[in-house]
């Protein structure tokens, strides 16, 4: 076979390669392939490599768009999906996300809430929402987060069959119950030590609180429920008492010895931004979770290896009561590189800041839903921490967003020029179904990247110009003689139809000139810059749009 012969094959992989990479090409990855499939070339490879740049440069000059269209004229083998298969269980499962609304969900945290209504929805179960909101101090609840999150969820697809919010009046009432029955049966006790109590735990002892001195152990349980009441009806002060609950006094980890179920805040100081001052005893997270989980029936829960501890404590309260503890599949922490995932940052700053790991600034940004599930999803119950680049976020995004992102033009650093030739016009794709019209008219002005404006080039889907001097005067020919002659294919705008554009990037602003289809364009919508990325719509009046990625 000549050189010549090879051609096709080189031309069919470095199309294919460029595709894959946003309209670039690389030498070396297409001579792999070529040799792959021919290896009786091997023994000319270093003439091989001289044709395999040639024609990636050749390729390299054409647009995303022509690259595609000239790709699909071959028959490619159809490529499978490979997902990392996630751990089966057996359904139907009944799961919760328990999300503080002190902040918003981040990418980190919506690990939890993907993995549990992947696993509810996928065995026939079903999916709780719980608010975990029983800390006004502390971690106070933002009153506005509780919408953000359902917000968030919704944006991502996730369904709840049922919604709770741990401090309503049902659920705090349901609290009280069960620590009165663990008081009354002996498994908790009021403790009045204050900071006292760590000198007792750490020494592996008992406070003088947990049992009773005298014979009459009823008086003394009686006398707990007492203290207990005292405490739900605002008459111990904050810090002065505590429901703690007995457990393994030689427990390794100081910790897990007699945790505190039940505390007493100042809700005057801090009242709770949804049932103000009505609760001045608060159940911990362990208390509630316990509770709830087992209320609401839950049979798996997914959360962060962080939780392990909690879990521990849990069980006392299950093996107290005789209920049968959850099944509970563990996970690492999730990071978005290059960001800060940290609520207590994030909650100080804005929650769709297009520059922060949220999901709502993920959204604004321009990251779809279906990506933000994928990258979870591939990610899977990993135990080990996993740190996710927005480069593989870009990659998976670019995916999904080619086919239905409309391609427009835009130029940012504006060279203007006048055109000199014939009238043309042409029907462009702006989607596979969609078309709009370029056209330029003699004498008009023509805006091109500075960078781009010398020589010979392509107007992309137009005309072939020369530039010179301040005119771009009309070469006869069109696409095809480009590619022989070797012109660049370049963006532009007709500058007597142009838009101002303001593109905001991570980093910085930029003022530039579209073309007059982007007017059309509506908030929200998702675009292709030619050349340059995806970009989403986040104001039209002005035109403004958020830069996403290559």
């Amino acid at each position: 076979m000549s050189f010549e012969e090879l051609k096709p094959l080189i031309l069919k992989y470095a199309l294919l390669n460029a595709v894959e990479h946003n309209g670039k090409a690389v030498t070396g990855a297409v001579v792999s392939k070529v040799l792959g499939e021919r290896p009786d070339m091997r023994s000319r490879a270093k003439d091989v490599v001289q044709i395999v740049a040639q024609v990636v440069s050749e390729v390299n000059s054409m647009s995303l768009e022509e690259q595609k269209y000239s790709l699909s004229q071959y028959q490619l083998p159809q490529r499978k999906e490979e997902r990392k298969e996630l751990p089966k269980v057996k359904g139907p499962v009944v799961t919760r996300f328990a999300p503080n609304p002190d902040g918003p969900l981040h990418l980190g945290n919506a690990r939890a809430a993907v993995l549990s209504f992947y696993y509810a929805s996928s065995t026939g179960g079903k999916f709780i929402l719980r608010f975990d909101d029983t800390d006004p101090k502390v971690k106070r609840p933002i009153k506005e987060a509780y919408d953000w999150i359902r917000e968030d969820l919704d944006w991502l697809g996730i369904k709840w069959d049922y919604e709770v919010r741990a401090s309503s009046e049902e659920r705090m009432r349901r609290y009280y119950e069960v620590v009165k029955e663990l008081i009354s049966r002996g498994f908790a006790y009021v403790d009045l030590c204050g900071k006292d109590f760590n000198k007792y735990r750490d020494k592996s002892e008992a406070c003088p609180h947990r049992e009773s001195s005298l014979d009459d152990k009823e008086s003394f349980l009686k006398q707990n429920l007492e203290l207990f009441q005292e405490m739900t009806e605002g008459q111990r002060k904050e810090g002065e008492a505590v429901v703690r609950l007995k457990t393994d006094l030689h427990d390794p980890d100081p910790s897990q010895r007699d945790w505190v179920l039940m505390r007493v805040i100042d809700v005057k100081k801090n009242p709770h931004p949804v049932v103000g001052d009505r609760f001045w005893a608060w159940p911990t997270y362990n208390l509630a979770s316990a509770v709830d989980d087992h209320d609401f029936g839950i049979t798996h829960i997914f959360r962060a290896r962080e939780h392990m501890s909690n879990a521990k404590k849990q069980k006392w309260i299950y093996n107290y009561l005789k209920w049968e503890y959850p099944t509970v599949m563990e996970f690492g922490r999730v990071k978005l590189a290059g960001f800060t995932m940290s609520k207590s940052k994030l909650r100080t700053g804005s929650r769709d800041d297009f520059r922060a790991p949220t999901l709502a600034g993920l959204r604004r940004r321009g990251i779809l839903p279906e990506t933000i599930i994928e990258v979870i999803l591939e990610v899977g119950l990993k135990i080990t921490d996993a740190t996710i680049s927005m480069q593989n976020v870009a990659a998976i995004n670019r995916k999904k967003l080619d086919p239905i992102a409309k391609r427009v033009m835009a130029v940012t650093e504006p060279l203007h020029l006048i055109y000199r030739g014939r009238d043309v016009s042409a029907e462009v794709p702006v989607l596979k179904n969609e078309t709009r019209r370029l056209q330029l008219r003699d004498g008009d002005l023509l805006i091109l990247e500075k960078e781009d404006a010398k020589g010979t080039v392509r107007l992309m889907g137009l005309v072939n110009v020369k530039i010179e001097g301040e005119e771009a005067l009309q070469v006869e020919g069109g696409v095809e003689e480009a590619r022989e002659m070797g012109y660049p294919i370049v963006h532009w705008v007709n500058g007597n139809e142009a838009l101002k554009v303001r593109i905001l990037f991570s980093d910085r602003e930029i003022e530039g000139l579209g073309e007059r289809y982007l007017s059309q364009l509506r908030k929200g919508e998702i675009v292709q810059l030619v050349r340059k990325g995806f970009a989403r719509v986040d104001a039209e009046d002005p035109l403004t749009l958020i830069y996403s990625h290559e």
